[in-house]
């Protein structure tokens, strides 16, 4: 069963249960799912960290300009799309793919940061968010 189709399933079942919150956010999930479908996109995992992403965004745009109660929802929003994801990654999980990443590309000095985060972030899979990767990554490599 792909995620569009159970985020389908999830959308029938908030309708009837009458979870509005729940409803608008998972009507919007499965639009862009969809229209991702139809673009060729097939990543429906990197569909859904986007949109976590412009979520997360939102609201620290919205607690930036003093409105917390959209900020809220905004968040929430993010909690429900987060429930469809991977559960990331530990800090030390984390450590230790960088760690590898950087023996298997030998790096030593900041300059190499591209050659090691290439490697980080395709051995992360998307369970972990690239700034957390970049930080642990400049960390390894200050002299």
């Amino acid at each position: 069963m792909t995620l569009t189709d159970t985020v389908k399933q999830d959308l029938a079942g908030a309708m009837k249960a009458g979870e509005k919150e729940r409803v608008s956010t998972l009507r919007l999930v499965l639009s862009e799912l969809q229209k991702a479908a139809k673009d060729g996109n097939t990543d429906e995992q990197a569909v859904l960290r986007r949109e976590r992403k412009r979520r997360l965004e939102s609201a620290g745009a919205f607690r930036d300009g003093g409105r917390p109660e959209l900020a809220r929802a905004e968040e929430a929003e993010a909690v429900i799309i987060e429930g469809y994801l991977p559960a990331e990654l530990g800090d030390d999980e984390l450590r230790g793919m960088v760690a590898d990443a950087l023996a298997e590309t030998g790096a030593t000095s900041p300059r190499d940061m591209g050659k090691v985060m290439k490697a980080a972030m395709q051995s992360v899979a998307g369970r972990a968010d690239g700034k957390r990767v970049s930080a642990l990554v400049q960390e390894a490599l200050r002299p």
